[in-house]
C-alpha cells in the first residue's frame, strides 16, 4: 500500500526537520512537503492534498489556529496540532481541538535530553488514527450556549431558565438525586463543548468528566468549558464537594473517583493509581466508583475516542441498574472506538448522535 501522504507546517526550519524525520523514520507515511506559515499551509494542502497535516500554533504572517479554520472550511484535512508546554499553548489548542483539529502532540523542544523516541511514538499514534478519521463540519466560531434548543418538561420550566447575561452567578447544592458521568478521548473537547454548552443554568445534577489528555490540558479544557457554559465548570480537586449545576474535570494524570463521606455528601478523591488501559485519568476508573451508589439516578455517557475505555464499565453500571447509558453514535464521532466498544457489548442502552445528548440528559434528569 502507498505510504501516507503529511505536510509539515512551522515556522522553524529546525523544527520542520525534526518532526520531517520523525515522521519519515515509519514508511506508512511520507512527508510531501513543508510550509513556514498558515497561509503558505493553506495552499499546499490546496495543492497536494495531503492525508493529514501537522500544524505549528505560532507562526508569523497567519497562524495556526486561522490557518486550521480556513482549511477545515475550504478543503477539509485531518489536522495534528503542535502545542507548546505553556498554559498559553494550552489554551489555543483546546480552541484548535474545537475547531476541527483531530488531535494534538506536544511540541518537541528540540533539546538534546528530549526522549525523541516517546514523540516519534506518540506522532505515528496520532497520524494512524488522523489518517482515518472522518471530518465532521464545523463551524467557523465556537457555537454559543442555546438552552432554547433543551425539550423542557412545563413542570421544571422555571429550574431552566437561562440567565439573561454571563455575569450571573454559577452555583449549586450539595442535595441531589441525579448524577452525570461523561467519558471521551480523540474528539472529545468538540464534543464537550457541544454537550455542556447546552447544559442550561440550574441544571439539578453534578456532572464527572474523564476526558483523556495530559496535565495542563484539562485545566484549560475545564476553563474553556466554563467561558462558554450556563454550569459552572472546574478542574476535579482532592475533597471537592460535588454540588448541582457544576461539571468536574478529572485533572491530566489522575485517576478520579467518587465517594460518599461520614456526613452523607458525595466528594472527589484522586489518585496515581496504575494507568488503567494505558489511561490515567480513566473512564472505567471513575464509571466504577459509581457502582455501589444505587441511590442516586445515574445517567451515564461515552463519546467519540479511541480503544474502548468506560465500556465494562458502563455495562458494569448497566447491569447494577442504572438508569441512563448512552454511547454517541457512529455518524458525528470524530473517532468511532469507546462508543462502539460499548455498544457491542450491549452497554448502552441509547445511541445518539452527538447534537442531541444534551437534551436527553435533560429529559432524563427533569423528569
Amino acid at each position: 500500500m502507498a505510504p501516507y501522504n503529511i505536510l509539515v507546517v512551522d515556522d522553524s526550519v529546525f523544527m520542520r526537520k525534526i518532526i520531517s524525520d520523525l515522521i519519515s523514520d515509519n514508511p506508512q507515511y511520507k512527508v510531501i512537503g513543508t510550509a513556514k506559515n498558515g497561509q503558505e499551509a493553506i495552499e499546499q494542502v490546496k495543492l497536494l492534498r495531503p492525508d493529514a497535516v501537522t500544524m505549528d500554533v505560532e507562526m508569523p504572517i497567519m497562524n495556526g489556529l486561522d490557518a486550521l479554520q480556513r482549511i477545515m472550511a475550504e478543503q477539509p484535512t485531518p489536522v495534528i496540532m503542535l502545542s507548546s508546554l505553556t498554559q498559553e499553548g494550552a489554551s489555543e489548542t483546546i480552541k484548535a481541538l474545537e475547531w476541527g483539529a483531530v488531535d494534538f502532540i506536544r511540541k518537541p523542544s528540540g533539546s538534546i535530553s528530549l526522549d525523541l523516541y516517546k514523540v516519534k511514538q506518540l506522532l505515528h499514534e496520532k497520524l494512524h488514527m488522523a489518517v482515518r478519521t472522518k471530518l465532521r463540519p464545523v463551524p467557523q466560531q465556537p457555537v454559543s450556549p442555546r438552552v432554547t434548543q433543551l425539550i423542557i418538561p412545563k413542570s421544571n420550566a422555571s429550574l431552566m431558565k437561562a440567565p439573561d447575561t454571563k455575569l450571573a452567578v454559577k452555583h449549586g447544592s450539595t442535595y441531589f438525586d441525579h448524577l452525570v458521568a461523561i467519558g471521551t478521548s480523540t474528539g472529545g473537547p468538540r464534543a464537550l463543548h457541544q454537550v455542556i454548552s447546552h447544559i442550561p443554568a440550574g441544571f439539578p445534577a453534578p456532572i464527572l468528566i474523564v476526558q483523556h489528555m495530559p496535565p495542563n490540558f484539562t485545566k484549560s479544557l475545564a476553563q474553556r468549558l466554563n467561558d462558554i457554559s450556563q454550569i459552572q465548570v472546574v478542574e476535579a480537586a482532592e475533597g471537592d464537594v460535588l454540588q448541582t449545576a457544576t461539571a468536574y474535570v478529572a485533572p491530566g494524570g489522575w485517576h478520579m473517583v467518587i465517594y460518599k463521606d461520614m456526613d452523607k455528601t458525595y466528594k472527589i478523591r484522586l489518585n496515581k493509581e496504575e494507568p488503567r488501559s494505558g489511561h490515567r485519568p480513566s473512564v472505567d476508573v471513575m464509571f466504577e466508583s459509581l457502582l455501589g451508589m444505587s441511590e442516586l439516578k445515574r445517567h451515564i455517557v461515552l463519546m467519540t475516542g479511541m480503544g474502548s475505555d468506560g465500556a465494562k464499565g458502563m455495562l458494569s453500571l448497566k447491569q447494577s441498574g442504572v438508569s441512563t447509558t448512552i454511547a454517541e453514535c457512529e455518524e458525528t464521532c470524530v473517532v468511532y472506538g469507546m462508543p462502539r466498544a460499548a455498544v457491542e457489548i450491549q452497554a448502552a442502552m441509547h445511541v445518539l448522535p452527538l447534537q442531541d445528548i444534551a437534551t436527553r440528559l435533560a429529559q432524563c434528569v427533569l423528569n
